[in-house]
C-alpha cells in the first residue's frame, strides 16, 4: 500500500508471519496498576540483549518477537520486542490494524474488502488494545519492548478476536538520493521528487475470550512435477470452529530420515474455513521416496494451544 506524506512518496511493504505463540505476562496485580492508569499500559519490560530464536523478519531492517501474539483469560498483558538489525539507527511507528485473510492466505486490509459478509466475519481486537510506546528509536543492533493490553468488555461474546500489530520504518528527513539526483540532472532550479521506501511487517494479536474450540482436516492432495520445475504438493487446510488454527504441515515417507518437505507457521484464521497451500518438495530427497506407490503421511501439526498435538493427517499414495 504506498504512502503518500511529507517526507515524500513511500511503498510499505508489510509482511504477516504465523508461528510461535509467545506470551510475556504480568502479575494480576500489575495489570490492575496498568489499568488504572488510563488507557495507555505500563513501561515494558527490558529487552533482551540479543535477538531471540523465533523473531521474524520482514525486507526492511526490523525484527519483532514472537512471531505471533495470544492473550487470554489468564492474562490481559504481552508484550511485543522490536530489534533493530540494520547497521545505523532506525525510527518506527508503531500501530493496530485490520486485516482478512484470503483463502490462499494473503491478508488484505479489512477495509479494502467489498463483501459485507467476509467484513463480518473478522472479528477485530483493534478497538479493546492499548499499547506503548508508539513511536520507536532504536540505534543499531538493538531491542524495545512495547508493551500491549487489552481492556476487553465485559459483555463481549466468547470467541477469538484479531488485529495486527504493525511496525513501519520512518524515513529521514534528508538523505538519499532523488530521482533527478539519479539520473544525473540538475536541481538547482528545478523540484526534485524523492522516493523513500517504507517497510514494514506485522504479527497477529490474537485476544481469546472464554472457551474456544477448532477441527482442521486435509483434502485435495496433489502432487505437481512440472518438466524442469521444482515438484509440489498441493493441498487444502480446513478449519471450523472459534479458534485459528497454526502449525506446521510435515510430509514423510516409510523409511527416510527426514521429511519428503515441510512448511512451518500456516494458519488459518476464523474469517476463513479453508486455505490453499502449496509445500515445495526438498530437491535432495532421494528419487525411491517419490517413486511411484510410494505412500506418504501429511501432517498439520499445532504449535499454538498444544504443541505437538496432531491436528491433522492424511495418507497420499505418489501417483
Amino acid at each position: 500500500m504506498p504512502y503518500i506524506g511529507h517526507r515524500g512518496l513511500a511503498a510499505k511493504l508489510t509482511t504477516a508471519a504465523l508461528g510461535l505463540s509467545l506470551v510475556f505476562a504480568l502479575p494480576s496485580s500489575a495489570f490492575a496498576q496498568a489499568a488504572s492508569q488510563g488507557d495507555e499500559p505500563a513501561d515494558a519490560p527490558p529487552a533482551p540483549a540479543a535477538l531471540p530464536a523465533g523473531a521474524v523478519g520482514g525486507m526492511g531492517d526490523i525484527n519483532l518477537f514472537p512471531k505471533r501474539v495470544v492473550i487470554d483469560d489468564r492474562t490481559r498483558i504481552a508484550s511485543v520486542g522490536l530489534y533493530n538489525r540494520a547497521a545505523a539507527a532506525g525510527e518506527y511507528e508503531i500501530t493496530v490494524s485490520d486485516m482478512a485473510m484470503q483463502r490462499d492466505g494473503r491478508l488484505v486490509d479489512l477495509a479494502a474488502v467489498q463483501d459485507a459478509a467476509a467484513r463480518d466475519a473478522v472479528h477485530t481486537a483493534s478497538g479493546f488494545l492499548r499499547w506503548s510506546p508508539r513511536h520507536v528509536a532504536l540505534p543499531a543492533s538493538e531491542a524495545q519492548m512495547v508493551r500491549i493490553m487489552a481492556r476487553v468488555p465485559p459483555d463481549l461474546p466468547p470467541g477469538e478476536y484479531r488485529s495486527h500489530f504493525t511496525v513501519v520504518s520512518v524515513p529521514p528527513e534528508t538523505g538519499g538520493t532523488s530521482i533527478d539526483e539519479a539520473a544525473g540532472a540538475e536541481t538547482n532550479n528545478g523540484i526534485g521528487v524523492r522516493i523513500v521506501p517504507r517497510f514494514g511487517i506485522s504479527i497477529p494479536v490474537i485476544v481469546r475470550v472464554g472457551e474456544t474450540t477448532l477441527t482442521a482436516g486435509l483434502k485435495d492432495i496433489r502432487l505437481s512435477a512440472p518438466p524442469g520445475g521444482p515438484a509440489a504438493l498441493s493441498l487444502t487446510i480446513t478449519r471450523d470452529g472459534t479458534r485459528s488454527a497454526f502449525g506446521d504441515i510435515t510430509i514423510t515417507a516409510p523409511g527416510a530420515k527426514k521429511p519428503v518437505a515441510e512448511i512451518k507457521g500456516i494458519g488459518v484464521y476464523t474469517e476463513i474455513a479453508e486455505r490453499a497451500v502449496q509445500v515445495l518438495i526438498d530437491p535432495a530427497t532421494e528419487p525411491r521416496f517419490m517413486a511411484k506407490g510410494t505412500r506418504w503421511t501429511v501432517s498439520y501439526v499445532d504449535d499454538d494451544m498444544s504443541p505437538g498435538k496432531v491436528l491433522a493427517r492424511q495418507e497420499f499414495i505418489v501417483p
